[in-house]
């Protein structure tokens, strides 16, 4: 059954002009596409540049990428970065040319573009268009043209290409000044309760928590969103009741 919202109101009653999502297990399940998309680019290195595919399996390529990440604290936020920086490192090992690497990048990045949105984001958003302006606001590197979603959103803003990555309030800031509006008129509705839910909140956003799977994992961690919602109907019920 799903979870009813639940409600705050530590700020005060403006009625929302704008939402931003965040997007993977948001608008989408992330951990199969992922999947996907890492043993295509193993398929295609396997064509482009055998000598890494002889080299690493698809397992070997994500343990050196974890363990890049706890290397490189400049590598945390920017998964885009992070992947690029692991396969530079595979290429070279295995002696493979490197100038393969933009391209290996671009057909990873298109196949994990490739997405299955839940059932309710397209109606969802579809919905939400006529009233609010719509953005994303994301740690990940999906293509959201590819994804299916970029005629939706009048600002989309990733880790890495446009500042730090969440928890980091910059990227709530920037993309409330695209929208040329303050924090407080502005709505973010995202899976994770840290990255998500407590950082809107720290940079001045009312924080939804898309709650899919009943979890209660909010209360062991003290935290507090505007609202819990399991799905994008009781987004648009809450919304409907704000001020």
């Amino acid at each position: 059954m799903p979870l009813p919202s639940t409600v705050r109101q530590p700020h005060p009653p403006v009625r929302p002009k704008a939402i931003l999502f965040d997007l993977d297990d948001t608008l989408w399940p992330l951990a199969a596409v992922l999947a996907h998309a890492e043993q295509a680019l193993h398929d295609w290195l396997a064509q482009h540049a055998p000598a890494v595919t002889q080299r690493f399996t698809v397992s070997a390529l994500r343990e050196r990428r974890a363990a890049l990440h706890a290397a490189e604290p400049s590598l945390r936020g920017d998964v885009g970065a992070l992947r690029r920086a692991g396969l530079a490192d595979a290429f070279a090992e295995a002696g493979a040319d490197a100038g393969r690497i933009d391209a290996a990048m671009a057909y990873f990045v298109a196949a994990r573009s490739a997405v299955t949105l839940y059932d309710d984001v397209l109606p969802g958003l579809a919905r939400l268009a006529p009233d609010y302006l719509l953005g994303s606001i994301s740690n990940g590197n999906a293509d959201l043209a590819v994804a299916g979603l970029a005629s939706f959103f009048s600002v989309s803003l990733a880790a890495g290409r446009h500042g730090p990555a969440k928890p980091d309030p910059a990227l709530f800031v920037a993309a409330c000044a695209a929208l040329g509006l303050a924090p407080a008129e502005v709505v973010y509705v995202g899976d994770d309760l840290q990255l998500d839910v407590v950082a809107a909140q720290a940079a001045g956003l009312r924080a939804v928590w898309l709650n899919r799977h009943g979890s209660d994992a909010h209360l062991a961690a003290g935290v507090v969103p505007d609202a819990i919602c399991a799905d994008f109907d009781a987004l648009l019920r809450w919304l409907d009741g704000q001020a």
